[in-house]
């Protein structure tokens, strides 16, 4: 099982099962740990906003400029951290990767 170590919008810590192949978004918004994906996945509005640990940034791909755009619009972004979870797709390569769901805006 690849897992994902998620700290929801409590502050408290989980461990999931990451689904290979599906994006980030749909293996943390199957729980109730704040991530809500209103647009499912589309990337146009911003409810999967996570933030990356420092050890997993880059092995992410880089970010699309509609991404940026999203991001950067909200008051909880983070430069170096924040992700849209719906731009994201979990793979092998993830297996531990650590994340935090942003606060809603």
């Amino acid at each position: 099982m690849a897992k994902i170590y998620l700290t929801d919008i409590y502050g408290v810590e989980h461990v999931i099962e990451g689904r290979v192949g599906r994006k980030l978004m749909e293996s943390l918004r199957e729980h109730e740990f704040g991530v809500i994906a209103s647009c499912g996945g589309m990337c146009s509005c911003a409810t999967c906003h996570v933030y990356v640990d420092e050890a997993w940034r880059n092995k992410l791909p880089e970010m699309y400029s509609d991404e940026r755009e999203l991001l950067t619009s909200l008051t909880t972004y983070q430069p170096d951290a924040s992700r849209l979870s719906c731009q994201i797709t979990f793979d092998e390569s993830l297996d531990g990767i650590k994340v935090t769901v942003a606060p809603e805006e």
